[in-house]
C-alpha cells in the first residue's frame, strides 16, 4: 500500500502528563498506521510524560485492554519524562492537552525549530481539541481517547504524506 517514501526520516512525539494512558495509546495507534502505510522505517515514533509519576512503568492496564480489544499493541512502551532534547530531536511534538501544551511551550528551547502543538488539531471528525484524561473515569473514557487518537492519526499521517511525501 506504500505509495511513495518521506524526503526525510519523520520523528513524531506523543505527550501527555504520566505517559500511560493517552501518549502511549497515540504511540501504538499512530505506530499501526505508519506500519499499515509501509512507512515504518521513515516515520519514526514516541511518547513521553511532561511529569516523572510513571518513568519506566508500562501503560495503564485500563489504556492496554482498550487498545488491544481494537488490535493495538502497547505492552512494550515504558513511560519516560519529556526532555529539552526531544525539541532537537522531533519533528512534530504533540500535546493531548492545553495544560501539557504549556509545560512543553515552556520546555522548548528559544532555538528549536520545533514547537509543540495540540495532537487533536490533526483531527477531522472530532471539534474537541483536547483529548480528555481517561485515568480516573470509567472504560468507555478510554474508548473515546482512542476514536479521538484515530481521528487525529489518519490526519497526521494524512498531513506527513502531504509534506514529506515523494513520489
Amino acid at each position: 500500500m506504500e505509495t511513495g517514501k518521506v524526503s526525510k526520516e519523520i520523528k513524531v512525539l506523543f505527550v501527555c502528563m504520566g505517559n500511560i494512558c493517552r501518549s502511549p495509546t497515540a504511540e501504538a495507534v499512530f505506530r499501526h498506521y505508519v506500519e499499515n502505510a509501509g512507512l515504518s522505517g521513515q516515520i519514526i515514533i514516541d511518547s513521553a510524560g511532561t511529569h516523572d509519576y510513571h518513568i519506566g512503568d508500562p501503560p495503564d492496564l485500563r489504556s492496554q485492554r482498550a487498545a488491544q480489544q481494537r488490535g493495538y499493541d502497547m505492552s512494550g512502551l515504558r513511560g519516560r519524562q519529556v526532555e529539552e532534547g526531544d525539541f532537537r530531536r522531533f519533528d512534530y511534538v504533540l500535546a493531548m492537552d492545553r495544560a501539557n501544551l504549556s509545560i512543553l511551550q515552556n520546555l522548548a528551547p528559544a532555538d528549536s525549530n520545533t514547537r509543540a502543538r495540540l495532537f487533536l488539531e490533526y483531527a477531522r471528525h472530532h471539534a474537541e481539541r483536547e483529548v480528555p484524561d481517561p485515568y480516573y473515569g470509567g472504560a468507555n473514557g478510554f474508548e473515546r481517547v482512542l476514536d479521538m487518537v484515530e481521528d487525529a492519526a489518519e490526519g497526521l499521517l494524512q498531513q506527513i504524506r502531504q509534506q514529506h511525501l515523494q513520489e
